[in-house]
């Protein structure tokens, strides 16, 4: 296991558009190996929650911190350098390039950081061992649609990111694919010592995470315990 001692504080954040509240003083901690499922309707909020998180949408007010660094009062050149450094995000999609290989979609955002060629591409082949991603030279868009998640979340890892956020996951698979891949997204962010911050409509994906919320009309509130 690959320890982080960072985990995620959001304290009273508010965003509006055009006069609607989609965050309403939204307060949220997730520790170190906790994983916490965010629910509610389309369009409550829930997407742009984890934009204010990754620093792609600027809140009106309230603080986000990864450990003892605050995201929300950084410039914008050093917001850009704590997101690679700090974070890591799972889309619903995946959004690989589907000509790479695996490997080499998975070892990108190091080799964009100007991480070493050799040790990305290492790390890169053996995360996706551990997440059961054919790592050859097949193209990815030549993967399942299970294989080419699992190959996102190996992406989202690959810089031991302290937060992994992940929006709709699961969204675009079919049923045994969707089980699968949440497993696999929940006992990774706990194996990795990960805050998992995930977003769903799905109450099946959503029931096994530590802590449950649903953000509706701008409110957050804690919907459960996670089995």
């Amino acid at each position: 296991m690959e320890q982080n001692s960072q985990g995620l504080s959001i304290v009273d954040l508010s965003y509006q558009v055009d006069g609607r509240k989609l965050l309403d003083r939204v307060s949220l901690t997730v520790a170190p190996g906790e994983s916490v499922a965010v629910t509610g309707p389309s369009g409550s909020g829930k997407s742009t929650l984890l934009m204010c998180v990754l620093g792609l949408i600027k809140p009106d007010s309230g603080t986000i911190r990864v450990g003892d660094r605050e995201l929300t009062a950084l410039s914008s050149g050093r917001l850009t350098k704590a997101r690679r450094e700090l974070l890591g995000m799972v889309f619903q999609f995946g959004e690989l390039l589907p000509e790479l290989t695996p490997v080499e979609n998975v070892a990108l955002p190091v080799l964009l950081g100007g991480g070493e060629h050799q040790e990305a591409y290492r790390r890169a082949a053996s995360l996706l061992e551990e997440l059961g991603v054919p790592a050859g030279s097949t193209p990815t868009g030549m993967l399942s649609g299970g294989e080419r998640q699992r190959a996102a979340v190996a992406r989202a890892l690959i810089a031991r990111p302290a937060v992994l956020l992940a929006d709709e996951p699961t969204g675009a698979l079919d049923p045994e694919a969707k089980q699968d891949v949440a497993r696999l997204l929940f006992t990774t962010a706990r194996r990795h010592d990960c805050a998992l911050l995930l977003v769903t409509h799905d109450q099946s994906v959503a029931e096994q995470a530590d802590r449950r919320h649903e953000l509706r009309n701008g409110l957050l509130t804690e919907a459960g315990v996670g089995s």
